[in-house]
C-alpha cells in the first residue's frame, strides 16, 4: 500500500492543479486578447478614423476612436509622452497585481479566477494598443447617458471588475486573499 499523503505526491498534484491555473489563465486571457486585437483589426482596415456606423439609431453606434487616454479619458489632455510612458507602467504594475491575485485563487474559485483572467487579457489587450499605437483603439458607441466608446478588451475588464466586487462585496473572497491564512 502506498502513502498518497507523502510529500512527493502531494508536490506533484500542486503542480498539476498549477499547471491546470496557468493553462485556464492561457486560454482566457488569450481568448480576449485575440478577440480584442482582431475585432481592433477589423475597425482599423474597414471605418476611417472618427467614422462610424449606426447600429441601432441613437442607442448604438460601431466607430472607429483612438483614445489616448485612460478609463473616461483620464490624462487625455495631459503631454504626450508623460501619458505614454504613465499608462505603459500602470498597465504593467496592474498586470502583475492581476497575475498575484490569480495565483492567490484556490482552484476552487473558478468564478473568481475566471474574472481575474478577463481582466489580465483585457489589459493584454490595451497593453498592445499603447505599445503599437501610443493610444487606445475604442469603436463600441452605447448611448445610455452617451457612455464613452469602449471594445471588447474593456468589456473583459469592466465583467472581471463585476466578478472581483461581486465576491467581494458578498464575503466570498478566498481566505488566502482575505489575508485569513
Amino acid at each position: 500500500m502506498t502513502d498518497t499523503s507523502s510529500p512527493s505526491r502531494t508536490n506533484a498534484k500542486k503542480t498539476g492543479v498549477q499547471r491546470n491555473s496557468l493553462l485556464k489563465l492561457v486560454v482566457v486571457a488569450g481568448f480576449v486578447l485575440v478577440l480584442d486585437q482582431a475585432t481592433k483589426l477589423i475597425i482599423l482596415h474597414t471605418l476611417p478614423l472618427n467614422g462610424e456606423i449606426v447600429v441601432i439609431p441613437g442607442c448604438f453606434n460601431i466607430v472607429h476612436l483612438l483614445n489616448p487616454g485612460g478609463a473616461f479619458g483620464f490624462l487625455a489632455g495631459s503631454g504626450g509622452n508623460f501619458r505614454h510612458i504613465f499608462f505603459l507602467i500602470v498597465s504593467v504594475l496592474a498586470l502583475g497585481l492581476v497575475f498575484y491575485f490569480y495565483r492567490l485563487t484556490p482552484g476552487r474559485y473558478r468564478f473568481l479566477s475566471m474574472g481575474f483572467a478577463l481582466i489580465f487579457g483585457g489589459a493584454m489587450g490595451n497593453l498592445m494598443d499603447r505599445l503599437r499605437f501610443g493610444q487606445v483603439v475604442d469603436f463600441l458607441d452605447v448611448y445610455v447617458n452617451h457612455w464613452p466608446a469602449f471594445n471588447a478588451a474593456d468589456s473583459a475588464i469592466s465583467i472581471g471588475i463585476a466578478i472581483f466586487v461581486f465576491h467581494m462585496l458578498f464575503g466570498k473572497m478566498p481566505d488566502e486573499m482575505a489575508g485569513k491564512r
